[in-house]
């Protein structure tokens, strides 16, 4: 099994995009209205914002690969990108998003390996993330890898707001 991690560039925002909107459908829509998907996909998955996020240089993106194909993708976060005050010595996974037909294949585990790899290179002490409460299955993958709950905040889906809990875990 070939697996490979490649940043991100400009030049990937289509793909970027493609991925950004199937995984997320794929993950949240037989939980969510079809209204409310539209305009949450629709204001965070747009080319515009996009563009902004892969230019920002305190989020970076990376595509996870199997056998040459692109399977999945993280987006990290730290200082000013986090979506929450979490401090200089903190980096945030934003994103971890695999396509449905690679999911069990350990790419979600390279992809948390990954951001923590960038957290130890940038002198973070945390990482941390947001995950919707009722997604049990990245819950208990998080929880698996280490990660406690610490916390919550609001995610709005369209017009719906949902609880993220917040997970962190500590490095050495």
């Amino acid at each position: 099994m070939t697996i490979s991690i490649k940043k991100c560039t400009l030049e990937d925002l289509l793909i970027l995009q493609k991925i950004s909107y199937e995984t997320f459908n794929d993950t949240f829509k037989d939980q969510n209205s079809p209204e409310n998907m539209d305009a949450y996909m629709e204001r965070a998955f747009n080319l515009g914002q996009l563009e902004k996020e892969l230019a920002n240089f305190s989020s970076e993106f990376f595509f996870v690969y199997l056998h040459n194909e692109v399977a999945g993708y993280l987006k990290v976060n730290t200082n000013g990108a986090q979506s929450e005050e979490m401090g200089d010595d903190s980096l945030e996974i934003e994103r971890i998003y695999i396509k449905n037909i690679f999911q069990k294949h350990g790419l979600g585990k390279h992809l948390l390996h990954k951001a923590m790899e960038l957290a130890m290179e940038g002198n973070k002490h945390k990482i941390w993330l947001g995950v919707w409460e009722k997604n049990e299955n990245a819950i208990a993958f998080y929880e698996r890898m280490g990660f406690v709950q610490t916390g919550a905040h609001s995610f709005y889906m369209g017009d719906e707001e949902q609880t993220d809990f917040i997970m962190e875990k500590t490095l050495i």
